[in-house]
């Protein structure tokens, strides 16, 4: 290994084609703005907030060798990320996103991401084969899973031993793919974030509030949530009890990557040893900050 790493990023590691206008935005639209080409992915979201927060996290994932590939690991090592995990394929290319953010929010996103999902469980041998740990040995710090990973796989990971002593964190990819998740809900050390709409899905019922969210999952079986509801209050639910936060008033100029934002923030506040509602208040501090920032 490199360097000693503070946590997994496993899941999505791609290049993120965003396309941003301060205008509002409907199909057949065309306007003026920026486009942007950055590293992205949940997971490399993850990893970017987390490296910002002060640590370094390690990336288990799958990379084509291809000139996209080769420069994303690059741009992860010089951000201060561990490489040195990554899966690396001939076959597959490297996944990419492409998306468009006007003034009313996401218009539409396309992710050609379908390199993780074909390379399945290869992407966690370092968690088997002494790397990182061994059937005898679980790896029992913290971990970033996305919702990314085949339903099937994420699904073999929820009792997988290899994961047994691990403080897991787990975001869905998106709504769409949020009932992947529903597998992870009673994991043990299980923490799930999510926001309201994914929350709805994930129970089948829709949700006024994210306090009605958090206690839906946990009525599921779920250890612990957290539950987003954009400038709306927050809520987690624990067998601690449940706790609201509201997040800081701003101008959104970005919305993608606040999710992964968030989780990031909030588990590099408990990793500091904040809890409760300081480390919820500093990470929506923190994700204020990135959603109303606005490009160079």
């Amino acid at each position: 290994m490199s360097k000693e790493i503070d946590i997994l990023c496993i899941g999505s590691v791609l290049w993120d084609v965003i396309g941003r206008t301060p205008r509002s935005m409907a199909v057949g639209h065309d306007v003026p703005g920026r486009i942007t080409r950055l590293p992205g992915g949940v997971a490399m979201n993850i990893a970017m907030a987390l490296v910002r927060e002060g640590l370094t996290p390690a990336l288990l994932t799958v990379l084509g060798q291809d000139s996209e590939g080769r420069e994303l690991a690059r741009a992860a090592l010089e951000m201060g990320m561990v490489v040195d995990l990554v899966t690396w394929s001939e076959e597959l290319p490297t996944d990419q996103y492409m998306a468009i953010e006007a003034e009313n929010g996401l218009v539409a996103a396309i992710a050609d991401a379908h390199s993780l999902e074909r390379a399945g469980d290869t992407i966690l041998a370092p968690m088997a084969d002494g790397r990182l740990g061994a059937i005898s040995t679980p790896y029992s710090g913290v971990i970033a899973l996305d919702g990314n990973l085949t339903e099937s796989l994420l699904s073999r990971i929820s009792d997988n031993p290899l994961f047994s002593n691990a403080d897991l964190r787990i975001a869905p990819a998106s709504p769409g793919k949020a009932n992947r998740l529903v597998p992870l809900l009673h994991h043990p050390k299980a923490t799930i974030y999510v926001n309201r709409i994914e929350a709805g899905l994930i129970c089948d019922k829709k949700f006024s509030t994210a306090l009605a969210a958090a206690e839906g999952l946990r009525a599921l079986g779920a250890r612990r949530v957290l539950v987003t509801d954009g400038g709306e209050a927050m809520a987690e639910a624990s067998p601690d009890g449940v706790r609201t936060a509201i997040p800081p008033k701003v101008t959104v100029n970005r919305v993608t990557g606040a999710g992964d934002t968030f989780m990031a923030a909030h588990i590099a506040a408990e990793l500091r040893g904040q809890s409760g509602n300081f480390a919820l208040e500093a990470a929506l501090g923190i994700t204020a900050a990135y959603i109303s920032e606005t490009d160079t």
